[in-house]
């Protein structure tokens, strides 16, 4: 298997988190992993990039019409980033907006708009209320293992349910292993 997926967001929105969910469990099932990381002022709102690749692959940073995968945390930022898709990849966007406090309102696009901008670049871009479904879970904090269910969810992860299960289960403790476990139990669940 060779995978390359782009986590996209906000300082706050679990980039880092859900870049290391993914690249453990595929470690754990024997794949190479190799991850990037980018982020400006991420503890101001600042744009926050990970790139997880998965197999025999050269370099942290996914080349240029190479991405299979995006998970947009927050979807301009899933939006800025659509450039590096295949042609045939599937972008998951966060619906749940934060706003950068260089755009005013009035200024940030629509769903639908940045829908249409990523669809100039991959085959398929999926909506998602992550923030609801956090909520359910336990803590909006969440949203991010929201996300990676709902990709797993829907058969575009190749890693196993229970490696990625059992990961999350390893990385956080207590409450928030509970919230987290039951956050990617939503995802799973969000289109069936």
């Amino acid at each position: 298997m060779e995978m390359n997926i782009i986590i996209s967001g906000v300082g706050g929105t679990g980039v880092l988190t859900a870049a290391r969910i993914l690249a453990e469990s595929a470690f754990k099932e024997g794949f190479k992993v190799v991850v990037g990381e980018l982020h400006g002022m991420s503890q101001r709102g600042g744009s926050v990039r990970c790139d997880v690749r998965i197999g025999d692959v050269r370099g942290a940073i996914v080349p240029t019409g190479k991405c299979d995968l995006i998970i947009g945390l927050e979807p301009l930022e899933a939006a800025r980033l659509s450039y590096k898709m295949k042609r045939d990849g599937k972008v998951l966007v966060n619906d749940y907006t934060v706003r950068p406090p260089s755009i005013r309102a009035s200024e940030y696009p629509k769903i639908d708009e940045i829908k249409r901008i990523i669809l100039k670049f991959a085959k398929e871009v999926i909506t998602i209320n992550a923030y609801d479904a956090a909520l359910k879970a336990g803590s909006a904090s969440s949203m991010n293992v929201v996300m990676i269910g709902v990709a797993k969810g829907l058969n575009i992860l190749s890693i196993g349910e229970n490696t990625i299960r059992e990961v999350i289960k390893e990385i956080f403790s207590g409450d928030y292993q509970k919230i987290n476990v039951r956050a990617f139990e939503y995802g799973l669940r969000y289109f069936r």
